[in-house]
């Protein structure tokens, strides 16, 4: 990948594709969970779960994100089985009735092959295919995209925050290589507010972004309503989309390609006026980041 602003074809599960790069793709937060830090509740019953999901495709999203346990901090594990009763009949109805492209957001091999059986094109794993040794060979036998991101959680971090990037990076792409997933399926998350404690940490994380870029894979930010942004903004979490769609323009200037969020439509508004500007840069002869 010479340029994130370059076509790049994601190869998906059930012969979808979806291509990465000239524009923006959105990836909205779908949490099947009563205890999610922003909307916990919202979309327990499976009913809601599918209108949600539907209008956040008619907002503009690319990406459905399907998730049956809250990620986070302090949050009370769930067994598999109950993240599967919660997850697979909204994966399915919405495979059933919409054209929409989807993701399960499980770090357990079992749950993503069941997701996928059920309709589901991507895994998007929080561990980078390091916690469940079977995660990698999950996706490839189902021929699903991944999502692969960065955490600090449960292991020592590095000081600078790029070479902790690319240390943990190392073990997911030795790990994807090993199992045979090609390079064409994978993505990679930064995983914005996953041990990155402070502010500070992920603005320093934001702010060198483009770094990542050298990575070579097609970059997703997850910054949304995170609780960094009500440090900064000191409002609540279902009051941070504008400071969200900020960091989206800001990120999408530095070279990410999806954007994880939940609100849709705040989101999509600030990332076309990022695509724009974006395009502009390239009419006038100043090219874009390489």
């Amino acid at each position: 990948m010479t340029s994130p602003f370059a076509p790049f074809d994601w190869t998906l599960a059930h012969g979808r594709s979806l291509r990465l790069g000239p524009e923006a793709v959105i990836m909205a937060v779908i949490n099947v969970t009563p205890d999610s830090f922003s909307d916990g509740g919202r979309n327990l019953a499976v009913e809601s779960a599918v209108a949600n999901a539907r209008q956040a495709v008619e907002d503009g999203a690319g990406i459905i994100d399907i998730g049956g346990e809250s990620t986070r901090p302090g949050a009370a594990p769930v067994s598999a089985l109950e993240e599967q009763a919660r997850i697979l009949p909204v994966i399915a109805e919405l495979a059933r009735s919409t054209d929409a492209i989807l993701s399960v957001d499980t770090y357990r091999a079992d749950t993503a092959r069941l997701a996928i059986m059920a309709g589901a094109h991507i895994i998007n794993d929080i561990e980078g295919l390091q916690k469940d040794p079977d995660m990698a060979a999950a996706a490839v036998d189902t021929g699903a995209g991944v999502v692969a991101m960065h955490t600090g959680r449960g292991r020592e971090k590095l000081a600078d925050p790029i070479e902790d990037q690319r240390l943990f990076f190392d073990a997911t792409l030795e790990i994807a290589q090993a199992a045979g997933l090609d390079r064409e399926r994978l993505v990679l998350d930064p995983g914005f507010g996953f041990n990155k404690e402070t502010p500070a940490d992920n603005l320093a994380l934001m702010s060198r972004f483009d770094e990542l870029i050298a990575l070579g894979y097609p970059l997703l930010a997850g910054t949304s309503r995170k609780r960094f942004l009500g440090a900064l903004t000191d409002r609540a979490p279902a009051e941070r989309d504008v400071a969200t769609a900020a960091t989206s323009a800001l990120l999408r200037i530095s070279g990410a390609a999806i954007f994880r969020v939940h609100n849709v439509a705040f989101n999509r508004d600030a990332l076309r006026v990022a695509d724009a500007m974006l395009k502009a840069r390239e009419t006038d002869g100043r090219g874009t980041l390489a």
